[in-house]
């Protein structure tokens, strides 16, 4: 049976048509697997000979940071990492059993590079230890319970993407913890780094991870098995309809009927509210920046953009894509492609500002803090607003808002690919601003981020041209992708 899956899984992906159209991206990926692998490596072999010129002990210095391993490693797993999915509906009703669909589906995960990476630090570093006179069987037991905390985190990151509410105390658990670590107000390695030397020194102790895997992988399978029934997890969720005119928006004409459009969609779906709510959590990414003497200056325009622009990255990164259920009745209808990317512009300019409004806590930190939140609020308006938009054009990633119900569902809000078409949009205003301090000093540094963004909003009429003509040509291929299920 398990033969079968597999089948089915590689004809899905060969015959998808989205397959060639992503095979340059893929390759992409691929490098970049490789080389963090090699990264992984080189620090598993370095890092014992490292901490013993600092004179650390390696082990315990290693131990005494490995819950915030993990808390990263999770973190990033929310982030990038895929839920494997599987065209559930037709295989309820065709003769397999349950049971298999649901070992078949958590078993693709074990697969992933987000889990055997880690293996590539943790076996050199293991090796070195050995060779180096530490206790073999030590060694080994130690090893079998990072696998496990490593799987662990696989299993936690799908129950975290299905239970909302456990996300939710996960994420303000993680918040307290990064916050207190970094005020000083309490340091939970002292609790945490005994534990993991435990897991070294005290035989049995690395059975611990052992069972709470297991049994997480129990409470993961019970999960889904239990919701795999067409008319139970599978169902589409019935609420009350409400209606809103907003008609205070219809003096803007074709504009205004597509702003409430979007008002709408994020108001009633709850995947787009999660726009809302990480463009909130963006707000204060500036505390870990500001303030801190131990960086580049460079740094502190990193954090202007993010802390503005938040809704930019959560939510414009997938236009049209949040249109995808209906995008082709969209295209059937007259609508002006530079109305429909106009009226996505204004939602991204007007969240923006009112962001940076918000973001005005930080003249705490000073006028000059304030003021590069600002001069990153310019830029993102005049600059990063277009890339977005533009990057829209390639990144035909369907959303299906209704999939928070769905066993299995994705509700990503970030994917590898849209992550990647990020990185002009952060590393131009980096380069702006390291050239500004290279050369002159913190206030022409401001003035080149902050004129690009000018010359942007100047030139808005052409580059919307340019973008139309884009999404025009993309038009067909980006229907195609929509009608991809799976």
């Amino acid at each position: 049976m398990i033969k079968k899956f597999i089948f089915l899984e590689w004809k899905a992906f060969i015959r998808s048509a989205s397959f060639s159209k992503n095979l340059a991206m893929k390759i992409l990926l691929g490098f970049l697997m490789i080389y963090f692998s090699l990264i992984f490596i080189g620090v598993g072999v370095g890092a014992f000979y490292i901490l013993k010129k600092m004179n650390l002990e390696p082990l315990q210095t290693v131990n005494r940071f490995l819950i915030y391993y993990f808390i990263f490693d999770l973190i990033v797993r929310l982030m990038v990492q895929s839920i494997p999915v599987l065209n559930i509906k037709p295989l309820l009703v065709l003769p397999f059993k349950k049971p298999t669909i649901v070992h078949f589906s958590l078993g693709k995960t074990v697969l992933s590079f987000f889990n055997w990476v880690h293996a590539l630090f943790f076996i050199p570093f293991s090796v070195v230890l050995i060779i180096e006179g530490y206790d073999i069987v030590s060694i080994l037991f130690w090893n079998l319970a990072m696998i496990s905390f490593i799987y662990i985190n696989n299993f936690l990151n799908i129950i975290l993407n299905n239970i909302d509410k456990l996300f939710a105390v996960f994420l303000v658990l993680a918040i307290a913890l990064g916050t207190a670590q970094y005020y000083k107000l309490f340091d939970i390695t002292v609790f945490t780094a005994p534990f993991f030397q435990g897991l070294y020194e005290i035989p049995g102790l690395s059975l611990i991870p052992v069972f709470v895997l297991a049994g997480l992988y129990i409470f993961t399978f019970r999960f889904f098995k239990n919701n795999l029934y067409l008319d139970a997890g599978l169902s589409v969720k019935e609420d009350i309809a409400t209606t809103e005119n907003l008609s205070w928006l219809n003096q803007f004409g074709t504009l205004g009927t597509f702003l409430k459009n979007d008002i709408k969609l994020i108001k009633r779906n709850k995947r787009s509210k999660t726009t809302i709510f990480m463009s909130v959590v963006f707000l204060f990414y500036g505390l870990i920046f500001f303030g801190n003497t131990h960086q580049p200056p460079a740094m502190q325009i990193f954090a202007g953009i993010f802390v503005s622009g938040g809704f930019l990255f959560v939510f414009g990164q997938f236009v049209p894509s949040w249109d995808s259920s209906y995008y082709q009745l969209m295209m059937t209808q007259n609508i002006p492609y530079r109305g429909y990317i106009t009226s996505k512009w204004w939602l991204i300019v007007i969240v923006t500002f009112v962001s940076t409004i918000i973001a005005s806590f930080y003249l705490f930190y000073g006028w000059e803090v304030y003021l590069t939140i600002v001069v990153g609020a310019i830029y993102n308006i005049g600059v990063n607003s277009h890339l977005v938009l533009l990057g829209g054009a390639f990144t035909k990633t369907p959303i299906d808002l209704s999939s928070a119900s769905g066993a299995f569902g994705d509700k990503k809000a970030f994917n590898v690919s849209a992550m990647l078409l990020s990185l002009p949009k952060i590393f131009l205003p980096l380069l702006l601003y390291w050239l500004g301090l290279r050369f002159a000093d913190k206030t022409v540094a401001l003035a080149l981020v902050a004129g690009a963004g000018v010359l942007g909003f100047i030139f808005k009429e052409k580059v919307f041209s340019l973008i139309e003509k884009r999404y025009k040509v993309e038009k067909y291929s980006t229907i195609s992708a929509y009608k991809q299920k799976s």
